[in-house]
């Protein structure tokens, strides 16, 4: 039996199934797609998820951590202390200051300059 491959990624439009069968001959596509599981992070999250990740890395990860065990407990406490506290993000980005910063990360458009 193959093993599983479950595939964390976000909402962008080419990450489909029929990617693989633009990558592969079809044989090849629905051999490697039986043996994926896609998850899909939220669409409401994506901007958020690099904000927490900005921050985790400030407030957590601002340190050499050796062991993987002491990683994985230090980013479960932080994530604890985060939740418990209602920690929220002020989002201060509007689309046009978004694309400006982050303008390599977007696709030129027809009705964006």
């Amino acid at each position: 039996m193959d093993t599983l491959i479950r595939v964390v990624q976000d909402n962008l439009s080419a990450h489909t199934p029929g990617a693989l069968y633009e990558a592969f001959p079809p044989e090849e596509a629905h051999r490697i797609l039986r043996r994926l599981e896609f998850h899909h992070t939220p669409k409401h999250a994506i901007w958020l998820n690099m904000v927490e990740i900005g921050v985790l890395r400030g407030q957590c990860l601002d340190r050499r951590i050796g062991e993987r065990e002491q990683l994985i407990s230090e980013i479960e406490a932080w994530e604890r202390g985060r939740n418990a506290s209602g920690a929220r993000v002020k989002w201060m980005f509007d689309t046009q200051r978004a694309r400006t910063k982050l303008r390599r990360s977007y696709p030129v458009t027809s009705n964006h300059s």
